[in-house]
């Protein structure tokens, strides 16, 4: 309902804000709320794109070498990739043991190719498909999975994200302000 409705909701919560409080602060708070959605909205779609290139590689790769089970792999991978950092590493380990109970060699192999499509997609699609996204330095999205996963499991590690970008792009201009008041250039 929120959604279906987000328009006429985003109309009332400006008139709301504008009539109790000072022009200059609701104009902020709208300012950081268009920030935050543009960020997040940002990083699920392109996660998501990311998440199927990679089953879409597994699929293809395991197709190719005739692995068993390539499509459901392929379908594991893109949705335990949506978990920063860890989700492919869990994926990759219920694969393995699927895989394993059909050939423990095509296992071990299925282990090989799953280090070279993980650097290929680290390396290389990764930076490219999300790494303008959400605008955030690699150290602070471990902080922010880190932070996320122990506050909030799972959940925490896919909304930290997004979160601490618009934390860090606010903090960054309030920086860069305060620098040009003082007349400083770094």
């Amino acid at each position: 309902y929120i959604l279906i409705s987000k328009e006429k909701l985003s109309v009332q919560l400006k008139k709301l804000l504008y009539a109790f409080l000072p022009e200059k602060i609701v104009d902020k708070m709208v300012e950081v709320g268009k920030l935050t959605h543009k960020t997040f909205t940002n990083f699920f779609t392109y996660q998501c794109i990311e998440c199927l290139i990679l089953g879409s590689m597994f699929f293809v790769s395991m197709t190719i070498l005739h692995f068993p089970y390539a499509m459901l792999v392929g379908v594991l991978i893109s949705f335990t990739a949506l978990i920063p950092l860890f989700g492919g590493i869990i994926g990759c380990w219920v694969a393995f043991f699927l895989i394993l109970m059909i050939s423990p060699v095509k296992a071990v192999l299925f282990l090989g190719l799953f280090l070279i499509l993980q650097q290929i997609e680290g390396n290389l699609i990764y930076p490219h498909v999300v790494g303008g996204s959400v605008g955030l330095p690699s150290i602070w999205v471990l902080v922010a999975v880190t932070l996320g996963g122990s506050l909030m499991g799972i959940a925490g590690m896919l909304i930290f994200i997004p979160t601490v970008s618009v934390i860090y792009t606010l903090f960054r201009e309030w920086v860069y302000a305060r620098l040009e008041k003082k007349q400083l250039v770094l």
